[in-house]
């Protein structure tokens, strides 16, 4: 826990314009070997290994990278949008677009110069959680390809109903939030919401966005406790890294398995917590699919194997299936996802596929 506790960078101007500049000298410090004129490079582009989500996204990436013998390289923002952006276009610059990115831009407006930068450039793009609701993959065909999302929504909300059933439907919560701007952390909060309306006897003490961050949730609810005491009888997080860091601070006054918790992501760590009775469920997206199959898809259109404009609008913007982690099937998940990761099939392109994307 201590290097999900330990602090992240602030965004002060000047050290973002500092990580901007050294984005550039990171790749260009890349060996050239990697760049090989006659095979495309599968890049990753994510924001912070330190997360444990992003971490175990690698993993599949690499992965997939391996089934099909290509080079990977892992972009990683660390929060910082200019940074994010930067590198790839210096990837694009370094491989001359001979490239296939899955990307999981920053914040949502990032994805635009993302997409604009690798379809000039030649490269194929995929994208995942955020993007502006008036940018689409058939606009920049055929290096556009897809778009991933997962239902917010039905996530934020089902993670609600459950915990507030864990408090037998009546009590007073505090709730944790993404990024202001992420599309992922509105979703969640709709469904939030959603839930609230839904369940009058139980109280929202406080929202608070701790950025999807383990330490700020940690400083966070730790404050929340202090102004709340005993009103606090549930823990709500858009993600389980945040979930994590708040039930480290619940543990700190001897509140762990007494006040639950609930997030969104399916890390080892919140799964434990799940078997442990400290948090009531967790949400999973499968970051090892997501970060292998979104470099699958890009590389495939490149290929030619499947022409992105030709494929209906289910396989441009689709939402993936999430899975429910909770008492009653938390040990066969940690069986058969968290003691090893499972063989999947990179060749089944829309195999998780539940639908087109709400506009």
């Amino acid at each position: 826990m201590t290097d999900r506790i330990n602090s992240r960078f602030a965004g002060m101007n000047r050290r973002s314009f500092l990580a901007t500049v050294a984005a550039g000298a990171t790749v260009a410090a890349l060996p050239s070997r990697l760049f090989a004129a006659d095979k495309p490079t599968l890049v990753t582009s994510i924001r912070s290994l330190s997360n444990p989500y992003h971490a175990v996204w690698k993993t599949g990436a690499e992965a997939f990278a391996s089934a099909v013998g290509l080079d990977h390289v892992t972009l990683v923002s660390e929060g910082n949008s200019e940074k994010g952006i930067a590198d790839i276009k210096a990837m694009l610059a370094k491989t001359g677009g001979n490239m296939v990115v899955n990307s999981d831009p920053n914040d949502t407006p990032d994805a635009r110069p993302i997409v604009e930068a690798c379809a000039k450039a030649g490269a194929y793009v995929v994208t995942q959680w955020n993007k502006p609701n008036d940018l689409h993959p058939k606009d920049f065909n055929p290096y556009y390809v897809s778009h991933i999302e997962f239902d917010g929504i039905s996530s934020g909300k089902q993670i609600a109903e459950i915990l507030f059933k864990s408090i037998g439907g009546s009590g007073g919560i505090i709730a944790l939030g993404g990024q202001i701007s992420n599309t992922a952390a509105i979703e969640r909060k709709k469904g939030l919401d959603l839930a609230l309306a839904a369940n009058p006897n139980i109280k929202l003490l406080d929202f608070q966005v701790a950025n999807w961050k383990s330490s700020e949730a940690y400083d966070l609810t730790g404050n929340l406790l202090t102004r709340f005491g005993d009103d606090v009888k549930a823990v709500w997080a858009a993600n389980d890294d945040m979930g994590t860091g708040a039930l480290e601070a619940l543990r700190a006054e001897n509140l762990a398995g007494k006040v639950p918790v609930v997030g969104v992501d399916g890390i080892k760590a919140a799964v434990d917590a799940v078997r442990k009775g400290e948090f009531a469920c967790t949400v999973t997206s499968d970051p090892f699919w997501q970060g292998g199959m979104g470099l699958a898809i890009g590389l495939a259109a490149l290929q030619k194997k499947f022409d992105p404009a030709k494929e209906p609008p289910e396989h441009r913007e689709f939402y993936g299936k999430a899975v429910l982690i909770a008492k009653d099937n938390v040990e066969d998940y940690y069986k058969n996802n968290i003691d090893s990761h499972p063989t999947l099939d990179w060749n089944d392109l829309w195999g998780r596929v539940t639908g087109a994307i709400r506009t």
